[in-house]
């Protein structure tokens, strides 16, 4: 991989961010030895993107616990997975 100076890298700026696109980092020299390396930063994706969960619920099953959840106040936490997994809900 070339290394590339300081001045040389001020001046082909929009090249070095392809090439480093493309080959996946350039190293950038200063004039006191100092080495720099630039590399594109990973896509972070959106946070909403996360896998599946398989509930196993029947159709309209969810739908129903929701509703029981909202009109009892905590006692679904309490009565289908105990007061330590209330906790843990509320933390997250």
């Amino acid at each position: 991989m070339k290394v590339y100076t300081y001045s040389e890298a001020r001046q082909r700026l929009a090249s070095l961010l392809e090439q480093s696109r493309r080959e996946g980092q350039v190293q950038i020299r200063r004039r006191d030895g100092q080495l720099f390396v630039l590399r594109p930063a990973s896509g972070a994706g959106s946070p909403l993107d996360v896998p599946a969960v398989t509930a196993h619920l029947r159709s309209g099953e969810l739908t129903v616990l929701l509703q029981e959840s909202r009109e009892t106040g905590d006692r679904f936490w309490r009565s289908r997975w105990g007061r330590s997994m209330r906790r843990r809900a509320k933390r997250s």
